[in-house]
């Protein structure tokens, strides 16, 4: 049997700007997400749907969320594998068809530059990333291809 696991959020819209949504260009896409505990997140909507570039859009949210699986994940499985990872970093692309009926993401591409502590990891390291990916949680709940481009260097 499954173990379950439940989230919670409160997402609150703090665009209104006087008139509601009398029309389009009348109210704000500004919102917050929050928790319990944890900091809030501003919210809005991509600049290209009128929303605020400052703030965290959907989108983003989406494919931070992808990462950030795999960031977890991967370390584990590097932890547990013998490969000892120094460093990480990701700047993942995510890639949305706007159609009539609204959207959908087509592919998510994650880029990690990782290093490792010695040229004897490296194989192993790259090979991780597969693993990674069919234990996230989140890259098995989307309906749209997660692709990974590992570099894995060595540390200095």
């Amino acid at each position: 049997m499954a173990k379950l696991h439940t989230y919670t959020a409160e997402i609150t819209w703090t665009g209104n700007q006087g008139s509601g949504t009398s029309d389009y260009r009348s109210y704000g896409r500004a919102h917050e997400v929050a928790a319990e505990g944890r900091p809030t997140i501003p919210g809005s909507a991509d600049p290209a749907f009128r929303g605020d570039p400052a703030r965290w859009n959907p989108e983003q949210l989406l494919l931070a969320s992808i990462a950030q699986c795999h960031l977890l994940w991967y370390l584990h499985l590097c932890a547990v594998n013998g490969v000892v990872v120094t460093d990480y970093a990701d700047r993942p692309v995510g890639t949305m068809a706007e159609t009539a009926e609204g959207g959908h993401f087509t592919e998510a591409v994650l880029r990690p530059r990782i290093e490792v502590a010695s040229a004897e990891m490296v194989e192993k390291a790259l090979a991780l990333h597969a693993d990674a990916h069919r234990a996230c949680f989140i890259a098995s709940s989307v309906n749209f291809p997660v692709r990974h481009e590992p570099v894995v260097t060595v540390a200095s």
